[in-house]
């Protein structure tokens, strides 16, 4: 049995006031093909299907288009879809019961007197799944005890553990989904401290139970490995969603299992429309040198108008630069996402001198990590990929919070 796992599409999403329809479509367009040649017996989509709670019309048109062809070129197909934090619970659960005609399954939220409902037992041709569709949980859908400073965690693993204890034991693969923020590992009682992304404490791996075979995660935008466990994965988004993320690999993930064993995840990398520039990659320019790389930007190497930012120094006292940038700018097939501020730098025998805290915070935060790592570190180092990767998960998690 093949199954595909994806997340967080973000149908109906604005990027910098730009509708993304028709990046959205490329996506659904390719992922349709992608059904098709892969063969593909299960698609799970594990939440923030919209990016808002109410998406525009065009975004729900989008995902019931798509549903109605991955049917029409996959007739055997089976669908599985749990709400996201960016979803409406009541906005999933509208169109259940036509969904289910498509042999596509939606979870809008988890009740405690009804954990059952969260449980979709599937059965393809190739074979049969249990799926343990479990939304994203507000601390109102688990039982908390307020005394405790980890009532959270506790209690999302009290809604996993209910689903998960319904699956029966034979040879069906137990495929648990989620959408949350979990962390790598199992964290010490009295040592580590609680780690919160948007108000919600992240949650260890144990919360899945050790009967999965195969944990499909959404919430976090760059595809990962949880726990060190290649059966336990975020896929990420299938494109980016800031410009902090314009250099991950964004991908779906394809899950192949022989009885319950799942004995291979591949991911394969999705097609972007629209590139995201930055100008320059790193720090800032002054506006002459700005409208230059504008000037010598190649747009025809590209499929479709990319978006471009600016990184304008703070130093600037050229009062006529958005006139300049605005006529740089005129006749180029651009979709022009804003200019940055970005705050010089002083050095002074190799240490870098701010002369306020106000200075530090107008600063591009990769060139500041890449700036302490140099001075803390190694000063003949580049800045290693997986510090600067982590950085761009806590912006970008940072930057979804704002825009909820």
């Amino acid at each position: 049995m093949k199954v595909l796992h994806t997340s967080d599409w973000h149908l109906g999403q604005q990027f910098y006031e730009h509708h993304r329809v028709q990046e959205h479509q490329h996506f659904l367009d390719w992922l349709v093909t992608t059904l098709q040649q892969q063969a593909i017996d299960l698609l799970l989509v594990s939440g923030d299907i919209y990016h808002t709670a109410t998406p525009p019309s065009s975004a729900e048109q989008q995902l019931y288009q798509f549903i109605k062809q991955a049917k029409q070129a996959c007739p055997e197909l089976h669908i599985v879809i749990i709400a996201g934090n960016h979803d409406s619970a009541n906005r999933i659960e509208t169109a259940k019961p036509l969904l289910k005609q498509f042999d596509t399954h939606v979870i809008g939220r988890y009740d405690k007197a009804a954990p059952e409902a969260c449980l979709v037992n599937i059965e393809t041709g190739k074979g049969k799944a249990q799926v343990v569709a479990m939304p994203f949980l507000r601390p109102a859908d688990v039982t908390l005890d307020t005394q405790n400073d980890k009532a959270y965690q506790q209690g999302v693993a009290q809604a996993y553990q209910s689903v998960v204890e319904l699956c029966e034991e034979n040879t069906a693969p137990i495929i648990v989904m989620g959408h949350l923020h979990a962390k790598g590992g199992t964290i010490s009682e009295d040592s580590e401290r609680n780690i919160s992304i948007g108000g919600f404490d992240a949650v260890t791996a144990e919360v899945f139970t050790d009967k999965a075979d195969y944990v499909a995660l959404g919430h976090l935008h760059k595809a990962q490995v949880v726990a060190k466990c290649d059966a336990k994965r975020y896929c990420g988004t299938p494109m980016p969603m800031s410009f902090s993320e314009k250099n991950y690999q964004h991908q779906v993930l394809v899950c192949e299992f022989n009885g319950k064993a799942c004995v291979s995840v591949n991911p394969l990398y999705t097609p972007r429309l629209r590139e995201l520039i930055v100008l320059p990659e790193k720090g800032g320019a002054d506006i002459d040198t700005l409208c230059n790389e504008i000037e010598q930007l190649d747009l025809k190497s590209y499929e479709a108008s990319p978006y471009l930012r600016l990184r304008l120094n703070a130093s600037e006292t050229d009062s006529q630069f958005r006139e300049k940038i605005s006529l740089s700018l005129k006749g180029k097939d651009i979709l022009f996402c804003g200019i940055e501020r970005v705050q010089d730098v002083q050095k002074h025998d190799d240490e870098v001198i701010f002369q306020d805290l106000g200075q530090v915070e107008k600063l591009n935060p990769l060139d500041l990590l890449d700036m302490v790592f140099k001075q803390q570190v190694d000063s003949e180092q580049t800045l290693p990929e997986n510090l600067a990767d982590c950085l761009a998960e806590v912006l970008s998690a940072m930057e979804e919070e704002q825009n909820a």
